[in-house]
């Protein structure tokens, strides 16, 4: 393998990933989540995109009002706002009737439901679900001080995987193609609950050809 992760790779907690960010956990023998950092807007740390019949959409969850920079882990989830009624909804209508929606929905919708109150703890929970029906068991850990510069033998992937990016700038990500339950064109490179929800037990392997360099089949 000749990719440049190292044995702990430390990514952002990131609201339901997307599949570039699984496959720099694959590459890693272990993950370690940011948890030091002050909250970015405008990131993957509380959106995530889905396909639905009208095409990609983006599910943001909005967050209290804050005043400067705010650590992550005190960054807090506006439950005023009706996001979690909508965002169900949108994610029923788009995979409802993918092959393995109803074998993995309860146990989303049972975590959003408990309104868990940071943004933080949120998206860690819904990584270890994520980690769970992929059946991919990485040590989860959680560093104690942010460094600019991580010391050995961390590979720094913060500012690896945004926004902003598209298939010409992914590192570690190629795409691989796989069954979709809207239109005849491929998207690639959506939240996990894409691949989780139409492929079910095939998700790990999507993943693995999905490396830049393939990660072999175990």
């Amino acid at each position: 393998m000749h990719s440049p992760v190292k044995s702990v790779v430390l990514l952002p907690a990131y609201y339901l990933p997307n599949l570039e960010y699984f496959t720099l956990i694959l590459l890693a023998d272990s993950l370690c989540i940011e948890s030091h950092e002050n909250f970015q807007k405008q990131t993957f740390r509380n959106r995530c995109y889905v396909k639905t019949a009208n095409g990609i959409e983006r599910l943001t969850i909005p967050l209290k009002k804050n005043q400067g920079k705010t650590p992550i882990r005190d960054v807090k989830i506006d439950y005023d706002q009706p996001w979690m009624k909508k965002q169900w909804k949108c994610l029923t209508s788009a995979y409802a009737n993918s092959p393995y929606f109803e074998f993995f929905a309860a146990d989303f919708k049972n975590i959003l439901d408990r309104k868990i109150p940071f943004l933080f703890d949120l998206n860690t929970e819904l990584l270890t679900l994520c980690l769970k029906i992929l059946n991919l068991p990485k040590t989860v850990t959680y560093n104690l001080s942010y460094e600019e510069i991580p010391s050995n033998p961390i590979y720094d992937a913060r500012s690896c995987i945004t926004d902003k990016k598209n298939v010409n700038t992914y590192q570690f990500y190629h795409p691989y193609p796989y069954y979709q339950t809207f239109g005849n064109d491929f998207s690639e490179n959506l939240s996990i609950v894409d691949l989780l929800f139409n492929k079910g037990p095939e998700a790990l392997e999507v993943l693995r050809q999905s490396v830049k360099d393939p990660v072999p089949s175990q």
